[in-house]
């Protein structure tokens, strides 16, 4: 795994819940959804699960999801599932908002589900428009 290929870092002069917001209109506009929305905000969510975090906590874990796309992926092969879930990750450090998506590599991805030729080009083609849905809402 390279670090520098599969981890994207980005700022935005927007806030944490603004890129948020902007970032799930972005997501509908392809197709893609945000399957977490109403627990997202890890703040409200470690609270309402009995977790202890300052006022000041500002985390948003948004899991993106192209239920039109994943529903064939996973039909054909279930164990692509493991590799499925995507996070984008937004806080503020510094009073600046930050960004962070994990992606694989095509190798990363054959080497994780082998004997699965057709999969590996997908996802990284999925990694790739989340990308590009991150820059377009930032």
């Amino acid at each position: 795994m390279n670090r520098n290929e599969n981890l994207y870092q980005a700022e935005t002069a927007k806030s944490s819940a603004q890129f948020a917001s902007d970032f799930e209109a972005v997501c509908k506009k392809y197709a893609f959804v945000i399957n977490n929305s109403d627990s997202m905000y890890m703040k409200e969510t470690f609270r309402a699960h009995g977790g202890e975090v300052p006022d000041h906590f500002d985390l948003h874990m948004m899991q993106v999801c192209k239920p039109t796309k994943a529903d064939k992926s996973l039909t054909v092969n279930p164990g692509r599932a493991i590799l499925m879930p995507k996070f984008v990750m937004v806080y503020t450090k510094g009073g600046k908002t930050q960004i962070r998506y994990m992606s694989f590599s095509e190798a990363d991805i054959a080497e994780m589900v082998p004997d699965d030729p057709k999969f590996p080009a997908s996802l990284a083609e999925t990694y790739a428009k989340i990308r590009s849905m991150i820059d377009e809402a930032r």
